[in-house]
């Protein structure tokens, strides 16, 4: 039976994108295939708000974010964690050999202003990572506010994971002045699993010139290089681009802003629905996700159980992350799902609770 999915990642995939992927197959180094790159491209630059090069990678998103520290750390890294991607981001930069510092904050806080200011302002470090929207706990940085204080720092290196907020929250690459921002397709865009999109700054392209060990797979240089010919360094998933394309002029359809709207409008339903059950909401006012929305268990109610009744019923639901599972319940939001998507999972939910 397939199921409805309210977790998130992987979400539910429209069926003119899965049917996107069944077209015939092209040589990647093809002309046909650098057509399809170039559209596909420039229709993510809208997305990004970008004038800069957007590059796609066969991979999920955690590629690229090893790849952004070891193409731009040559002294040292700080690694700003607040739930469990970004203190993974801390991990793999270790793992890479690279010089790294970790700033926490309480999972389900976000990183603030001067969290980043304290940490830049001792002149430790050429580089640093922030996760704008932790999936964990479906906390939301204020990107912007940062982004003032990384004007005061324009030689450090600015790396911002938008995995789970890209195409559902405005992230304005350019305005915001990232080094560079990547984001997986499998959440808020609304496809499988499997590629990962990312921007380049032309001060990171140059900086990673000087890198040693930057490795292959996820060079920087070679995608720039592989992108002056609209082409990827090695094979790329030409069935996922070709879904994207698709997806992409759906989202251009639906209009940008309207759809930040809507991922708003289920934010604040899902909000809603969870303080008129009598639970609380994980993540502080101000600072909540808009793509997915983190409950807090203060009833203590049997969540393992509420997750394996909604399967039942053909439903997929979250009962939190790491060392927060079953703490929290997470409800996401986000690509194709609409506001009666999440009136129909909250009736599912409350009819099990009348049962009990």
């Amino acid at each position: 039976m397939a199921k409805k999915l309210f977790i998130p990642g992987p979400v539910e995939v429209h069926q003119d994108v899965l049917n996107a992927m069944s077209v015939p197959m092209m040589g990647h180094r093809s002309a046909d295939y650098a057509a399809l790159h170039q559209r596909v491209t420039d229709k993510l630059k809208k997305v990004l708000y970008t004038e800069g090069r957007v590059f796609l990678s066969t991979s999920s998103a955690f590629g690229v974010m090893e790849g952004a520290v070891r193409n731009l750390v040559q002294k040292r890294c700080v690694n700003f964690c607040n739930g469990a991607f970004s203190d993974k981001w801390h991990d793999v930069t270790k793992r890479c050999g690279i010089e790294a510092d970790a700033v926490h904050a309480e999972w389900g806080k976000p990183i603030l202003p001067e969290m980043v200011d304290e940490a830049l302002k001792t002149g430790k470090y050429d580089a640093m990572t922030i996760v704008h929207n932790e999936t964990s706990t479906g906390t939301m940085s204020p990107l912007e506010e940062i982004a003032e204080v990384m004007k005061e720092y324009p030689d450090i290196s600015f790396i911002v994971d938008t995995v789970s907020s890209m195409s559902g929250a405005k992230v304005e690459v350019d305005i915001l002045g990232l080094d560079v921002c990547v984001a997986s397709v499998q959440k808020a865009f609304g496809l499988p699993p499997g590629l990962a999109v990312f921007t380049v700054s032309e001060k990171a392209l140059e900086k990673a010139k000087s890198t040693p060990n930057r490795g292959y797979y996820f060079d920087f240089l070679e995608f720039a290089k592989n992108d002056e010919k609209h082409n990827t360094p090695s094979t790329p998933c030409i069935s996922q681009i070709h879904a994207l394309g698709v997806q992409l002029d759906r989202i251009l359809k639906e209009g940008i802003e309207e759809r930040f709207a809507r991922h708003a409008k289920m934010a604040e339903k899902t909000r809603e629905w969870i303080l008129s059950k009598g639970f609380e909401l994980f993540a502080p006012e101000g600072y909540r996700s808009n793509t997915l929305t983190s409950g807090k268990n203060s009833k203590d109610a049997d969540l393992e159980g509420l997750k394996k009744k909604l399967s039942e019923r053909g439903y997929v639901f979250d009962n939190g992350y790491g060392k927060i599972k079953n703490k929290t319940f997470r409800i996401a939001h986000m690509a194709d799902i609409m506001p009666e998507d999440l009136d129909d999972l909250f009736k599912v939910i409350e009819s099990i609770w009348a049962e009990n």
